[in-house]
């Protein structure tokens, strides 16, 4: 098993999917990265409440999930808060489900099945914005 890195990160992060192994796959490589994972949830309405709840300011979302969708938790999220920075991930890898999700709210889109490299550069660029902040 390989040791957790230290990382001096502004991020707390919520990873909203319905799949169990995607969402523990994301969790385990930003926990073993070093990152501050503050919840996961299954659904879009446990997203919204863990909005609420947390000092979560990045959220990592799927977009297919049941009754609400990931595009929809990404609007309502942004309305809400301003400080909330959100990635979008799917395998719909569609252009229209694309320029939905940045349209959204979404600061950028992850085609699944996306490597680990490929997650950690998208979580790593919003962790330098607010590096700056």
């Amino acid at each position: 098993m390989s040791e957790k890195k230290e990382r001096n990160s502004k991020l707390n992060i919520v990873v909203v999917d319905d799949s169990d192994f995607s969402r523990n796959s994301v969790v385990s490589i930003l926990e073993d990265e070093g990152f501050n994972v503050v919840g996961q949830a299954a659904s879009a309405e446990d997203g919204i409440a863990l909005s609420g709840t947390t000092d979560a300011n990045l959220f990592l979302i799927d977009v297919v999930m049941p009754q609400r969708s990931g595009i929809e938790l990404a609007k309502i999220l942004s309305e809400k808060s301003l400080g909330t920075h959100i990635i979008m991930m799917s395998s719909l890898n569609i252009q229209q489900v694309v320029i939905e999700s940045i349209s959204s709210g979404a600061l950028d889109f992850l085609p699944k099945p996306f490597s680990k490299e490929d997650l950690l550069k998208s979580v790593e660029k919003i962790d330098q914005e607010l590096s700056k902040e």
